[in-house]
């Protein structure tokens, strides 16, 4: 089988999410660096319209949102808590939280003279300034409401207060880490580890728990083109979806799917496959043949 292949800026909390589990997971991968912001021409021909990132491969078969790339990784390292389906309610509401009001809230309190420094120097003033923009533009068509930024504050402080608390075991919900913990790990790498922000002084039994997430590392990996990722796609086919799974009433049907919450652009395609977790699109370019485009049905809308 392939390796998977990760499209990701060194930036980005939700690559960072997928780098840490690879690296606990013990997965291969490679590595495709892509830009911070639109327009991203050779991971478009991939993927269609979705802009988040990352955006996971293998072969010709795209992975879009880190919920389904969690998932792959799950089938591939047989780490079944790493998916989001195979947690109770709990971890699945609390996983939903971080992944959104946490996860705002830490950005809004990030903006340390640290991360200016970095973000300079891995980005042009120009690029700085369009990344500003276009999140700008991607907030105000967001279709969710984040935190107030005034009140950010003391949502991360709680948030850190009640983690303290709950990290009773080596991971917060048990003597092995699930996808909460690194879905918890991505906000707070960004907080700690890029923005150098105090927020996690005081906090023993967190900074022991960022210290056993930092240890697991973003495994063996290569760097890759994003030619050789077409590449990549171009010599090998789809996987075979179930038949079990080519039920529903919309098969062979054009549709779109979206984000409902943020960086709502849809991609277009036809349905060829829905399973309870995701939707499947066939799209066909060209030169890479048919690929298939795989979406969470949780936090996404399909229109025809």
């Amino acid at each position: 089988m392939n390796d998977l292949i990760l499209h990701h800026y060194a930036m980005s909390p939700f690559s960072e999410k997928i780098r840490i589990m690879l690296g606990y997971a013990q997965v291969n991968w490679q590595s495709c660096i892509t830009r911070e912001m639109p327009p991203r021409p050779l991971l478009a021909r991939l993927a269609g319209g979705y802009r988040k990132i990352p955006v996971a491969q293998i072969g010709a078969d795209i992975f879009c949102d880190s919920k389904i790339i969690a998932a792959e990784i799950a089938q591939l390292a047989q780490k079944p808590l790493l998916a989001v389906e195979n947690l109770d309610a709990e971890q699945q509401a609390y996983i939903a939280k971080v992944d959104l009001e946490i996860f705002f809230a830490s950005l809004f309190v990030s903006g340390t003279m640290k991360l200016n420094v970095k973000v300079l120097k891995a980005m042009s003033v120009l690029d700085v300034a369009r990344f500003l923009a276009d999140r700008i533009n991607m907030g105000r068509k967001a279709k969710v409401r984040a935190v107030n930024p005034l009140k950010a504050k003391e949502v991360v402080k709680q948030h850190i207060a009640n983690l303290e608390q709950r990290l009773n075991q080596d991971f917060l919900f048990g003597a092995q880490p699930t996808h909460a913990d690194f879905s918890t790990y991505h906000s707070l790498w960004f907080i700690h580890d890029l923005a150098e922000a105090p927020f996690l002084q005081g906090h023993p039994k967190l900074l022991a728990w960022m210290a056993r997430m930092n240890a697991f590392g973003h495994g063996m990996h290569i760097q890759i083109t994003e030619q050789q990722a077409l590449q990549a796609a171009a010599q090998a086919e789809p996987r075979v979806i179930a038949n079990e799974h080519r039920q529903d009433a919309l098969i062979g049907e054009k549709v779109t799917i979206a984000p409902a919450d943020y960086g709502c652009e849809p991609t277009a395609g036809i349905l060829v496959g829905v399973t309870p977790e995701r939707y499947i699109l066939a799209r066909q370019d060209p030169e890479l043949g048919i690929l298939h485009v795989h979406f969470p049905r949780q936090g996404y809308k399909l229109k025809t």
